[in-house]
Formats: structure tokens, C-alpha cells, sequence
């Protein structure tokens, strides 16, 4: 089986460090991981380790990553010779691509990635990252960031975080729209 990033290197049968069964290339230290070890793997992790990935957003985590020079090129399957297809993994200060086979579903984690997978507690639920529902969930939850972001900077820290406090009891009280209605009044009226 051949690197899917660096033509004519064989990839070497290996563990991934608390993963399955992986191929790992000596030149680029990516690791093919086949759909039946990958899920093989998956199914023998304990019921904590299998729960539902966190409402967390990568992207509001910080880890010291940086990703391999090889992340943007594309790549066919060692498997089946397809395009292999990427889903964006954003972290706070970096992104990186994980890629997967369409047709065999086998996953490439480049240099590195495997280990953010895990500190993320994304490495059981590979499938959620490249699903539709979880991509859209990590751009709300981005923008809800931005937006907040934005608002600390126009109004200060402090100020900001008072918004915040105010938003979060208004949203929790059964009559929370009252107050909203009020302040929206109280701006339109001047």
C-alpha cells in the first residue's frame, strides 16, 4: 500500500497511540486507517468514550497544532484509488483537513491529526466530523463566537460580558421576552 501524499512510500502496518490498527507512512507520519479497523476499534471502546460529541466547536479550543505542509494536497485512497474527501477541522488559532475514502470510507489523518482527533474526543465519532448536521453545528456555534466577539469589542469587556449575563437570564425566564421588548423599545424610541 502506497503514502497517499508522498508517491512510491509503502506504508507500514503500525498502532496508532489508544487507536486501532493503523499504516503509517515513514516519510510524512500520516496513517491510513481502514474502515474495518477504524469501526472494529470504534466498537471496542468503552460506553464513556463512545458518548455523543461535545456542543464544543473546535475552533473555540486552543492547542499548540500546526498542520502538516502536505494537508492541502489532494489525495487518492491507498485502498481504492478514489478521491479521498476532506471535512475542515477549525481550531482556534489553525484548521486542518481530515480526509476519507467516499467509497471505501478508510480515513488519512496527516501528521499529528490523530492526536488533535483525540483531544478533542472527536476520534470515535470520525463520521459526525464529515456529516452535514455537525459541519453546520460548528459553523453556528463559530459565528455565535464571532458575534460575541464583535460585541466585546465594541463595547468593552465588561460591558460585553454584563450583555451576555442579561441575555443568558432573559433567554431562562418564562417572560424573558418582556424584557427584550423593553430594551428593543427603549432603543427605537430615541
Amino acid at each position: 500500500m502506497e503514502c497517499p501524499k508522498q508517491k512510491g512510500v509503502r506504508l507500514n502496518e503500525g498502532q496508532l497511540a489508544a487507536g486501532p490498527t493503523a499504516y503509517g507512512c515513514p516519510e510524512c507520519h500520516g496513517n491510513w486507517i481502514s474502515t474495518e479497523h477504524y469501526s472494529r476499534w470504534q466498537a471496542e471502546q468503552s460506553p464513556p468514550e463512545r458518548a455523543s460529541v461535545a456542543e464544543v466547536a473546535p475552533s473555540m479550543v486552543e492547542l499548540d497544532f500546526a498542520a502538516s505542509e502536505l494537508d492541502n494536497r489532494a489525495a487518492l485512497c491507498p485502498d481504492c484509488s478514489h478521491y479521498l474527501v476532506r471535512a475542515r477541522v477549525n481550531l482556534k488559532h489553525t484548521a486542518f483537513y481530515l480526509e476519507r475514502c467516499p467509497n471505501c470510507k478508510g480515513i488519512w489523518c496527516d501528521r499529528g491529526e490523530w492526536q488533535v482527533l483525540q483531544q478533542l474526543g472527536l476520534h470515535t465519532h470520525i463520521d459526525s466530523v464529515f456529516s452535514s448536521e455537525w459541519q453546520n453545528r460548528v459553523r453556528e456555534l463559530e459565528q455565535a463566537e464571532r458575534e460575541r466577539q464583535a460585541t466585546a469589542d465594541k463595547l468593552g469587556l465588561d460591558l460585553a460580558q454584563q450583555v451576555f449575563q442579561l441575555a443568558e437570564k432573559l433567554e431562562n425566564h418564562p417572560n424573558g421576552d418582556f424584557g427584550v421588548a423593553y430594551l428593543m423599545r427603549r432603543f427605537n424610541s430615541e
